[in-house]
């Protein structure tokens, strides 16, 4: 790890500020009270910023999960994966940050090949932290700095703000600059050499004036496979991240926020492990046992969770993103004016053994790429509780992408990819055919979207509450791909030249498009009583089309199908009803949400001729997808001190109309074809998930209280690939993290605290080895790890 430089710089500028805040206010009221009776006796209220405005969640008429500063410390959640433990609509795979993938009731960007790592589209779940819209997955893979709250939509979103999305948002607000002095300082240790140094501090610069925020975070943690024939541990951590924050008050009417950060991720990742084996339909020459055998090779290991590997490339991630935000809001009255202006960059490159092996298939495999993002954001807002509450905008958003992938294979590329004869006169294939061979391109891709919004809330009756809106978006996009072999053997041979160009071949193309969409909303609420408010909603949302560029299927003339290049949107149709409820003094809240689902011309794989000269599976559209469920959530006081979270979820998720998929491996013979997944279950969808989260605190003495806190997670079983393969069924799984500890009315707390308690063997991810030669990979769980925390707060 080459994290640990930044530990010392944080804990010594956290207590610099811990010290200045010591000399000039008393001591933050952040501890807990002390005493039975002092033990908060209902449930707070929980304020959100769903519809621009700060409400009571309860009273919003939308699926809504809210994770508090709290909470987030508690379970020790500090980026989206963990986040997803929390939140049981939440689904997030991630083989490596670039690879990553986060859904909302299934939807978004549950296909690592097909989104996250395809420059040229959109995920369907936003991701936004202080309103500023993040468009790249990967950037959710970086740790959380000094959050406030989480707030997770569910359903298509885009007439009250940011980019337009189908599936949901993830909204996260970072602590505010203070003009009351204060600091908070956290360190973690733990098994593996785990650590996480957290600090923060704020305070005036000028009284009444301009404040200053500025916290950071280290993470980094050894390795949990192991290479047996390098020595070395894969898959470690390495995060470190930076913000400060300034806030400008020249009157009680004008605000202005301006923000800068940064984050890095570096470490020994990421790879897998053996799985399993599958059976295709492939000569039995040509799948992994005999390919295997013939070169007397065995894995590291057949169990995935000894996490033992041997592969034989280099492996690392080097990823940064940072950027800098104003957000201005101006009180004019009857109404307020907020501008959100930013700039966002990513890199991100890596060094991958894509065969996972310790073969020499293939040596290197690598896309170095660089992006950079500007947004404009214009909104008035209506103030103070009116019968008519709106909210109007403009949004602009700037994209580049640029990226150079790479690819070198090995001595043992031929054999494994090719076979011992190429052509139909059965060519003998020289051993050393693909050895050095490799591509080397360029890409670039482009997005500018304009979009005008508006939302309006008009009361019918004291009771009864109708709600409207509509947004229009504008997008164009260009993009470029260039790419070129080099290496391998030199052969003037036809047959051998063709085995080589079916491997890897050079293409180049460009291609843009321009489409315009209109989407909205409509909500009917009604307050039954007080504390039970019931609402009907339904929804029209567009995922922006996209450009495919990772290389296009080639037409009759061996010249890219450019017909092929451009990607429809995603139309989105949602109707959805629910339920929220406060009860027994507001010691007891209970919500349910039931919706269904209809997707339009899904953004998948289809395996398809009509394009292309033969046989070939390019990302494209289907037809129809469908998902369908149920919600619900609860939060219990049952004593002083003592709080239950219990939240769950049903969906039903399947291809409704995929008439031309690709083919599970069990299907899969030496040539192309297409399989119907029709009536199919959504692939990396659980059927059932759910959380429990318990909390108990109890005054010890008069000094302080002890605490204990736990939370499980639960998830039925999934497909870990669009292919449906039974070979990639992963499996259901609990988890329960846990911690115990004292916490001290006079600003400090300790902790031991367990990371996969019962240590739970389950899969994360899986993918399954290119060549299809039947060999599933898998990331395995992380196992369970003991630890103490110490905080402090002033």
């Amino acid at each position: 790890m080459h994290t640990d430089w930044l530990a010392m710089p944080l804990i010594a500028a956290a207590a610099l500020l811990s010290g200045q805040a010591q000399a000039r206010a008393p001591v933050a009221d952040e501890g807990p009270n002390t005493t039975a009776s002092s033990l908060s006796e209902s449930l707070g209220v929980i304020t959100v910023t769903a519809r621009r405005r700060d409400e009571d969640v309860q009273s919003v008429p939308a699926a809504i999960s809210v994770v508090a500063k709290d909470l987030l410390d508690r379970s020790y959640t500090v980026n989206t994966g963990l986040l997803s433990q929390l939140v049981p609509s939440l689904n997030y795979s991630s083989a490596n940050p670039r690879n990553t993938a986060f859904t909302i009731r299934g939807l978004g960007s549950s296909v690592v090949a097909v989104s996250q790592a395809n420059d040229g589209l959109e995920p369907g779940v936003g991701f936004y932290v202080d309103q500023v819209y993040h468009a790249r997955p990967a950037t959710a893979a970086f740790d959380f700095t000094d959050i406030a709250q989480i707030e997770v939509l569910r359903g298509p979103q885009g007439t009250l703000f940011g980019k337009n999305t189908t599936a949901g948002a993830i909204s996260i607000t970072t602590q505010a600059p203070t003009f009351t002095p204060e600091a908070r300082e956290e360190i973690s240790v733990g098994e593996k050499d785990f650590l996480q140094v957290k600090a923060s501090g704020s305070g005036p610069i000028v009284d009444g004036l301009l404040a200053g925020r500025i916290s950071g975070l280290v993470t980094s943690r050894n390795g949990v496979i192991h290479n047996v024939v390098t020595g070395q541990d894969h898959n470690g951590i390495g995060n470190q991240a930076v913000r400060g924050q300034l806030l400008l008050t020249p009157s009680s009417m004008l605000s202005v926020r301006l923000s800068a950060d940064f984050a890095n991720f570096e470490s020994e990742c990421c790879t897998q492990v053996f799985l399993r084996v599958g059976e295709s339909l492939r000569a039995p020459a040509r799948q992994y046992p005999a390919l295997a055998a013939g070169v007397g090779y065995a894995p590291a290991s057949t169990n995935p969770y000894d996490r033992l590997t041997d592969i034989d490339a280099h492996l690392g991630v080097d990823t940064s993103e940072g950027g800098v935000s104003a957000v201005a809001e101006w009180d004019m009255g009857g109404a307020t004016l907020t501008s959100v202006t930013a700039w966002r960059f990513w890199n991100w490159d890596a060094d991958n053994d894509r065969d996972y092996t310790g073969l020499p298939i293939q040596m290197s495999q690598h896309i170095p790429s660089r992006q950079d993002q500007y947004s404009q954001e214009v909104r008035i807002t209506s103030s103070g509780d009116l019968r008519l509450n709106y909210v109007v905008g403009l949004y602009y958003f700037r994209q580049t992408i640029t990226g150079r992938p790479i690819s070198i294979y090995g001595p043992l590329a031929a054999y494994w990819l090719i076979g011992p004869t190429t052509g139909a006169n059965g060519m003998p294939v020289p051993g050393n055919l693909l050895d050095g061979y490799g591509t080397d391109g360029h890409t670039r891709f482009a997005t500018d979207s304009y979009a005008a919004f508006g939302e309006a809330n008009y009361a019918l009756t004291d009771r009864l509450t109708l709600t409207g809106g509509l947004r229009y978006t504008y997008e164009e996009k260009e993009g470029e791909y260039a790419s070129t072999v080099f290496g391998g053997l030199a052969t003037s041979d036809p047959a051998l030249v063709a085995a080589k160009l079916s491997v890897l071949r050079a293409q180049s193309y460009a291609a843009r498009d321009k489409d315009g969409s209109l989407s909205g909303r409509a909500n009917l609420a009604w307050h039954v009583a007080d504390d039970v408010l019931g609402y009907a909603s339904f929804a029209r949302g567009f995922k922006s089309g996209g450009l495919n560029m990772s290389g296009l299927p080639l037409d009759n003339q061996n010249q890219p199908a450019l017909a092929t290049a451009v990607i429809r949107p995603e139309k989105n149709t949602t109707y959805e009803i629910g339920l929220k409820t406060d009860l027994l003094d507001r010691r007891v809240t209970f919500n349910l949400a039931a919706y269904w689902t209809r997707v339009e011309d899904f953004q998948a794989t289809i395996v398809d001729s009509t394009q292309t000269v033969a046989l070939r599976g390019y990302l494209s559209n289907i037809p129809e997808v469908t998902v369908k469920g149920i919600e619900a959530d609860a939060t219990a006081l049952l004593a002083p001190g003592l709080t239950i979270r219990l939240s769950g979820s049903y969906a039903h998720g399947e291809y409704t109309d995929y008439p031309a998929g690709p083919c599970p491996l069990e299907l899969q013979g030496a040539a192309t074809t297409a399989c119907s997944l029709t009536g199919r279950r959504l692939s990396g969808l659980p059927r059932w998930a759910g959380s429990l989260g318990i909390h108990y605190e109890v005054p010890v003495g008069t000094g302080g209280n002890f605490v204990l806190h736990s939370d499980t997670t639960a998830r039925t079983g999934s497909y870990g690939d669009p292919s449906l393969s039974r070979y990639t069924w992963i499996e259901g799984y609990t988890l329960t993290n846990a911690s115990v500890g004292y916490r001290s009315s006079h600003g400090w707390e300790v902790d031991v605290f367990a990371r996969n308690l019962f240590d739970k063997d389950y899969i994360q991810n899986l993918t399954v080895q290119a060549g299809n030669s039947g060999l599933i990979l898998g990331t395995p769980s992380d196992p369970q790890m003991f630890g103490l925390t110490f905080r402090a707060w002033q």
